[in-house]
C-alpha cells in the first residue's frame, strides 16, 4: 500500500511540470496502454518472468515524437531501488524498469525512470536511456555529463536523450533509412520528379512550421491541401522576413508541388488505399519521422540528406553527376579547421543546400555569450550563393528551419558582379567551398580552382579559404595554380579518404589559403596531411558510417595536427612548394618503416610474386 504514496508523490510531481497541462501533446497512462505497439511489447513482461502481460507504473507518449517514449516504476522502500546483479526485478524498482524497459526498446527510444521513497526530501531517482538500437542502456546525463538523479520536464527529457550519442546515431541511422523508404513512396504512389521531390520534403517542412497548418490539414478535403500547403509555406516566409523579391524567387519552385496532379484529389484507383489523397499521407509520414529530427538536431541537414539519397535515383543526369553533397563530418571538419567563431562572416558561393553554412552557424552560436551576438551571427554573419532556383529554395529553407540565417543568401552566378559587390561589402573572414566538379573539357573555363581563386577574391585581407577538391586539381600543371598563388597563401592541403563521397568515385583532397597574400612574399611551407582514414566504414544499408565510432578521436588528432603544423612520420609534412609542384602529401611524405610489420612485408612479397609470374606468362 506505501507504494501508492510513492506514485503519488511522482503524479504530483509530474503535474508540477507541467505533464498534466492540457493540450500540450502528452498522454500519460498508469499500469496499462492503449497503444497498440506498446501492449504487444508488453503482453509478455510480467515481471515474474512467467510470459503474462506487465506494465509499469506510468508510460508517457507524445504527439512531437511517437517513438520516444517514458516510464516510471515506484517502489516504497528505498533499501530496495537497486539490486547488485539487476536481476531481481520483482522486488527491486530499478531492476523493474530496466526490464520493461527492454522489451519496449525493440520499438521504442526508452527514457527508464525507477523512484523509490515516500518522502520528497530523501526519494531515490535513477534516469535511464535506452537509444532502440538494441537492448543496451546507459546513465542519462546533463549538460555536464553528470547522472540525472530527480525527475525532469518533459522537455529536458527530450533534450537529454536526444543528445545522448547512442540515440542521437539510432535517430540518424532511422532518418537514413526512412529517407530511402519516402522515395519509393513518392515515386510509386505520387510519380513526383527527382528534383521536385526535395522540394516537397523541404516546403511540407516549413509548412508544418505554420501552427494553424499542422493543427488542421488532417482535417482538410485532399483537394483542398495542396492550397493549404503553399498558403502556410508563403505565411511562415513573411515572417521569416525575407525581401519580397527573395521570397517570390524562393516560392517559386513550390508551385510545381501546389499544383502537381498527384497529390491533389485521388483518382478511384488511388483512393482504395489512400482516401483523403497521397499527399496528406506523405504529410504524415514527415511529420511523424523527419520533424521531431531536425526540432532538437539543428547541426544536421536533414534537407541535404534527403537531397543525397533522391540524387541516387537521376538515371544518369549529366547535370546532376556534377553536384558532389558534402558529407555532414566534413562539413563540421571545416567548421574546425577554419576555427570559425562569433566574429567571423563566413560565405559559401556554391551553397547547394546549406551544409556548411548550418556546420558554421552551429559553431559560431557555441562562441555567442549573449542574445544579440546570437540575433548578428543569424542575421549578418552567413553569406550564400546559389545559382539554381530550386537549390536556393532548399538552402533557404535549410536555414529558416533553424530559426534565421537566410538573410543573406543570394540566387544567381556566384560570378555575377552585383552579387560579388554585395558579398565584398560584408567583408567576410572565411570562406568554405564544394565547388560544381567539372565533368568534360567544356567545363574548362569553369576549372574547380577558378572558383577557389574567385571565392579567395571575395574574403578580407588574410581570410581563410577551404575547399574540397578532385585531386586532379592539385597534381596536374594548370594556369589557375600560378593565377592562385600570384594573389594567395597555401596553408596546407590534406588528402582525403578515396572513398569519401561513396558511392561517387572522386577522390578529393581539402585545401586551405590565407587570402590576399602572395604564396612568394609568405615565403613560408605549406603543411601537407595525409588524412586517408577517417574511420568510417562502407555498410549496405546506410553506405559510409562512423559504426565504429572512431571519427571524433581522429578528427580531435587531424585539427590538432593541422593547427600545431605538426610534422608526423607517414602522417604529416611541410614543404616549399610552387604553382609547378604536386600540392599532395604523397608526393613528399616519406615511409615509416616502424609502422611495417611482419604481415605488411609478406603481403608485399606475395603480391611481388604473383606480379613477376603473371607477366612471365604474358611474355
Amino acid at each position: 500500500m506505501s507504494e501508492k504514496k510513492t506514485e503519488n508523490l511522482v503524479r504530483d510531481r509530474l503535474r508540477d511540470l507541467g505533464y498534466y497541462s492540457i493540450d500540450n501533446g502528452i498522454s500519460i497512462e498508469e499500469q496499462k496502454s492503449e497503444i497498440v505497439k506498446v501492449k504487444k511489447l508488453l503482453s509478455t513482461a510480467s515481471k515474474n518472468k512467467k510470459g503474462n502481460k506487465g506494465y509499469p507504473e506510468f508510460i508517457i507518449s507524445n504527439q512531437l515524437d511517437t517513438k520516444f517514449i517514458i516510464i516510471f516504476e515506484c517502489k516504497a522502500d528505498t533499501k530496495k531501488h537497486q539490486s547488485s546483479d539487476l536481476n531481481k526485478t520483482v522486488d527491486y524498482t530499478v531492476d523493474g524498469i530496466l526490464h520493461y524497459a527492454k522489451h519496449l526498446s525493440k520499438d521504442y527510444t526508452v527514457l527508464a525512470v525507477a523512484v523509490s521513497g515516500t518522502v520528497e526530501s530523501s526519494m531515490k531517482v535513477s534516469n535511464f536511456i535506452f537509444s532502440g538500437r538494441d537492448d543496451t542502456y546507459t546513465e542519462l546525463l546533463n549538460e555536464h555529463g553528470h547522472p540525472v538523479e530527480n525527475i525532469l520536464s518533459f522537455n529536458d527529457y527530450y533534450r537529454l536523450s536526444s543528445f545522448d550519442p547512442q540515440v542521437a546515431k539510432k535517430r540518424h541511422e532511422d532518418l537514413i533509412s526512412f529517407s530511402k523508404d519516402l522515395h519509393e513512396f513518392i515515386w510509386t504512389k505520387a510519380k513526383v520528379s527527382e528534383e521536385d521531390k526535395p522540394l516537397l520534403v523541404s516546403g511540407t517542412l516549413i509548412a508544418l512550421m505554420n501552427n494553424v497548418f499542422q493543427k488542421t490539414y488532417k482535417a482538410l478535403g485532399a483537394e483542398d491541401v495542396q492550397e493549404a500547403w503553399i498558403t502556410a509555406i508563403k505565411k511562415e516566409l513573411d515572417k521569416a522576413e525575407i525581401p519580397e523579391g527573395k521570397k517570390d524567387t524562393m516560392i517559386q519552385p513550390y508551385t510545381t508541388i501546389a499544383v502537381h496532379p498527384n497529390l491533389g484529389k485521388p483518382d478511384s484507383r488511388t483512393a482504395v488505399g489512400y482516401p483523403d489523397g497521397v499527399f496528406k499521407e506523405i504529410i504524415d509520414l514527415i511529420n511523424d519521422n523527419v520533424w521531431p529530427f531536425i526540432s532538437i538536431y539543428h547541426d544536421f541537414d536533414v534537407v541535404g540528406q534527403f537531397y543525397g539519397e533522391f540524387l541516387k535515383y537521376t538515371g544518369g543526369d549529366k547535370k546532376a553527376l556534377g553536384i558532389v553533397l558534402t558529407p555532414k563530418h566534413v562539413a563540421e571538419l571545416f567548421s574546425l579547421i577554419s576555427n570559425v567563431n562569433k566574429s567571423d562572416t563566413v560565405v559559401d558561393i556554391c551553397a547547394g543546400t546549406g551544409g556548411f553554412l548550418i556546420s558554421a552557424m552551429q559553431k559560431m552560436l557555441k562562441t555567442a555569450v549573449s542574445e544579440s551576438e546570437i540575433i548578428d551571427i543569424k542575421k549578418n554573419k552567413l553569406i550564400g550563393i546559389e545559382n539554381s532556383p530550386k537549390m536556393f529554395s532548399l538552402a533557404a529553407s535549410n536555414m529558416i528551419l533553424r530559426g534565421d540565417g537566410k538573410a543573406n543568401l543570394h540566387q544567381g552566378s556566384c560570378f555575377d558582379d552585383g552579387i560579388v559587390n554585395a558579398v565584398k561589402l560584408q567583408k567576410p573572414t572565411v570562406g568554405l567551398l564544394n565547388p560544381p566538379y567539372a565533368q568534360a573539357k567544356s567545363d574548362a573555363g569553369l576549372h574547380e580552382l577558378k572558383f577557389m581563386g574567385h571565392m579567395l577574391d571575395m574574403l578580407a585581407i588574410g581570410g581563410t579559404g577551404i575547399a574540397i577538391i578532385p585531386i586532379s586539381c592539385v597534381i596536374s600543371p594548370h594556369i589557375e595554380k600560378h593565377n592562385l598563388l600570384k594573389k594567395h597563401t597555401l596553408k596546407a592541403v590534406m588528402s582525403m579518404p578515396d572513398d569519401l563521397f561513396y558511392p561517387v568515385g572522386t577522390v578529393t583532397c581539402i585545401v586551405v589559403f590565407e587570402a590576399h597574400k602572395p604564396h612568394a612574399e609568405s615565403n613560408k611551407k605549406t603543411w601537407f596531411g595525409y588524412w586517408k582514414d577517417d574511420g568510417f566504414i562502407k555498410t549496405k544499408q546506410f553506405g559510409r558510417s562512423d559504426e565504429l565510432e572512431q571519427w571524433d578521436n581522429i578528427r580531435d588528432q587531424w585539427v590538432e595536427s593541422y593547427r600545431n603544423n605538426e610534422v608526423l612520420a607517414g602522417q604529416s609534412i611541410t614543404k616549399y612548394v610552387g604553382a609547378d609542384d604536386e600540392w599532395i602529401a604523397e608526393a613528399y611524405l616519406e615511409t615509416d618503416y616502424s609502422m611495417i610489420t611482419q604481415n605488411d612485408f609478406e603481403d608485399i612479397v606475395k603480391n611481388y610474386a604473383v606480379f613477376k609470374m603473371l607477366n612471365r606468362f604474358k611474355s
